[in-house]
């Protein structure tokens, strides 16, 4: 017979307030074709991106975590002392260790939070998400801030004709706590390594030296696509079953705002009713990785397109490549 005590955390979790932040700097395709063999409609027409943020250099991936997070909390109703646990997502923090979840979860004042990155790329938030239930279901934290937080700018090459107008800056974050009923569902996840060539970094940073050229991220763009479209469907419709509901249930869905192209064909493919509202962040926002599904998220709530309470689907999917879909209650 085991000697260990048993966990006693909440029965379920739930998200209970969310926050965003946008560099001041806005982008419009106009600055990118001044490095790149395009047009505006061109751009438009592939994926749906208008402009997009990005960061100077106060606003660090650390500082526009925090300004994220401060919403979140205000949001929540809760204080930063009381958050347990800090998870960050992100691709684009260019220091190994320490990880950047500790410098925000002091500056933000709580009290010696549990504190780590992940990496998973533009899945990153819903890991995350998935870990934060995790903690709290199992009692290890009564409130966990996941952030969502990335400066793909600095991981842009502004030659690069196929990637240099997707990328954005930006910070997105939930604060998910305790819940009395069911508010998150069952996670669909998982990764398809045999295909992390199609979105890559050109070099790792051992050979930064060498080649004289920093890092950029690149991508397959067609191989991606067809990725998306055809196999992430299939995900989002897992994670429907998975919460046993139908589309006919849904309120929002919140895609990774990869490209407007590749949502309007999952929305079809799902067969979405137009009552639905789907997330167009991406074309102010652009590709921000794993902040994207919670700036998403924040805008639809803040401009009213989506209200406390509604039902959505949120998935998000890329290098690795990975991805994570589940249903959940907005807050």
């Amino acid at each position: 017979m085991s000697k260990i005590k048993p966990s006693k955390g909440a029965p379920y979790a739930r998200i209970l307030g969310v926050g965003g932040y946008r560099p001041i700097r806005v982008v419009p395709n106009e600055v990118i074709l001044e490095t790149i063999d395009s047009s505006d409609e061109w751009i438009r027409s592939r994926s749906g991106i208008e402009t997009r943020h990005w960061a100077n250099a106060e606003e660090t991936v650390a500082a526009m975590s925090i300004e994220a997070s401060g919403k979140a909390i205000a949001d929540a109703g809760i204080s930063a002392e009381q958050i347990g646990g800090v998870i960050v997502s992100t691709v684009s923090h260019f220091k190994q260790t320490p990880a950047v979840a500790t410098e925000i979860a002091d500056k933000l004042g709580t009290n010696k939070a549990a504190a780590f990155d992940i990496s998973a790329g533009c899945a990153g938030f819903g890991y995350g998400l998935t870990l934060a239930k995790g903690m709290i279901v199992e009692g290890s934290a009564k409130y966990v801030l996941v952030i969502g937080v990335e400066r793909l700018s600095d991981l842009t090459d502004l030659e690069d004709r196929a990637t240099a107008f997707l990328f954005g800056d930006g910070a997105g974050a939930v604060v998910v706590g305790p819940s009395q009923e069911p508010a998150i569902g069952p996670t669909v996840w998982g990764s398809e390594g045999d295909k992390s060539e199609t979105i890559k970094q050109t070099v790792p940073w051992t050979e930064y030296d060498s080649t004289g050229k920093f890092p950029a991220i690149t991508q397959e763009g067609q191989a991606v696509f067809r990725w998306a479209v055809f196999e992430m469907a299939k995900v989002a419709q897992q994670a429907l079953d998975a919460a046993g509901i139908s589309s006919d249930d849904l309120d929002v869905f919140i895609p990774h705002q990869a490209n407007e192209r590749i949502i309007d064909s999952m929305v079809k493919t799902l067969k979405l009713p137009q009552s639905v509202t789907v997330a167009r962040d991406v074309r102010t926002t652009g590709n921000t990785s794993a902040a994207s599904i919670p700036l998403a998220m924040e805008r639809l709530l803040a401009t009213g397109e989506a209200k406390s309470g509604d039902t959505a689907l949120v998935i998000g999917f890329g290098a690795g490549l990975v991805y994570a879909a589940t249903v959940v209650t907005l807050p």
